[in-house]
């Protein structure tokens, strides 16, 4: 008879312990084993939240842990919501969020709608086109500061190509207008592929015999695609709205490497300027102050928004 590691644990443990433990019922020891997972999660996760709303009532200064720290009650929130500087940041957030998440549905679907027909090299393209998501955002943002140089970058000798202008009259991440559709760009052609996978899974989804029952009815195309694909894969294109919204409302690092916020500005997001006060301002009660306004804001959004999806699944 062999003697397996379980066996010899079993003779380790004290009479006393191993008695306890038999005595446990199934859902005592589930909890046994769940517990030390649910205490770091409280300690990674809800501690640091709680430290962030009570700091968010006073004027603490992470940068001088010396100074009285003071309860102002809600005076932070108050500069806050009218400062009008943040309020810019908002609307540099909205524009940004509001047009990566329009071109990333309406490419992503079309793609996944052409992929999900099945022609030689389907396997190859969707290689290809994935292969942006796989990448570093640390990475994608020091290939396109390259791509956009006006004097060297190929995303202004292909503009110049296509409009016939100078490639070096203009700079993407250095101009004011240009600058904000530069982000976008990158971030819809790193992140068009994962909606393009969502997208491509509720298509493949719908079942075949739906489409045979509306030739049969003398359906056409147009009216198939109206009626069966876009009702049946809306929840798939929902979730990837939720997702890629969730995610852009706090985008920061291919920001950063891509234009830093500037020009003055104009790009600079939430994030960013939450970082700027936190850790460059040091105004560490007003930076808690302003991530639980930012958290409230995406959290109740996003409550919505799931119960609309919701509805939508029931239908």
């Amino acid at each position: 008879m062999t003697d397996t590691p379980m066996d010899r644990i079993a003779r380790a443990t004290p009479p006393v312990l191993a008695k306890r433990v038999g005595g446990l019922s199934d859902r005592a020891i589930a909890w046994l084993f769940v517990t030390p997972s649910i205490l770091l999660l409280l300690a990674v996760n809800i501690f640091p939240l709680i430290w962030t709303v009570r700091l968010s009532f006073t004027n603490f200064r992470v940068n001088r842990p010396n100074e009285a720290v003071e309860f102002i009650g809600l005076r932070n929130y108050q500069r806050i919501l009218t400062d009008g500087d943040i309020w810019l940041t908002m609307q540099a957030t909205a524009h940004f969020l509001i047009w990566t998440i329009v071109l990333q549905v309406l490419i992503g679907f079309s793609l996944a709608y052409l992929i999900n027909k099945k022609f030689r090299g389907n396997d190859l393209w969707t290689t290809i086109i994935v292969l942006p998501m796989m990448l570093s955002p640390a990475v994608v943002g020091n290939f396109w500061t390259f791509l956009y140089q006006p004097q060297i970058g190929l995303f202004n000798y292909a503009v110049g190509f296509l409009t016939g202008a100078d490639p070096s009259s203009f700079s993407m991440i250095g101009d004011v207008s240009l600058a904000p559709w530069a982000i976008i760009i990158v971030d819809t052609w790193m992140w068009t592929p994962f909606v393009m996978l969502i997208c491509l899974a509720g298509l493949r989804s719908i079942p075949a015999s739906i489409y045979e029952a509306a030739e049969c009815d003398r359906a056409s195309k147009w009216r198939q695609f109206w009626t069966i694909t876009i009702p049946l894969v809306l929840p798939f294109l929902m979730l990837a709205i939720l997702f890629r919204g969730i995610e852009n409302f706090k985008m920061f690092d291919l920001v950063v490497q891509l234009t830093g916020g500037g020009p003055g500005s104009i790009t600079e997001l939430t994030s960013i300027n939450l970082k700027r006060e936190a850790f460059e301002k040091w105004r560490t009660g007003y930076a808690s102050a302003y991530a639980v306004i930012l958290f409230v804001t995406v959290f109740g959004l996003a409550s919505i928004y799931v119960k609309a999806l919701n509805k939508v699944k029931q239908r």
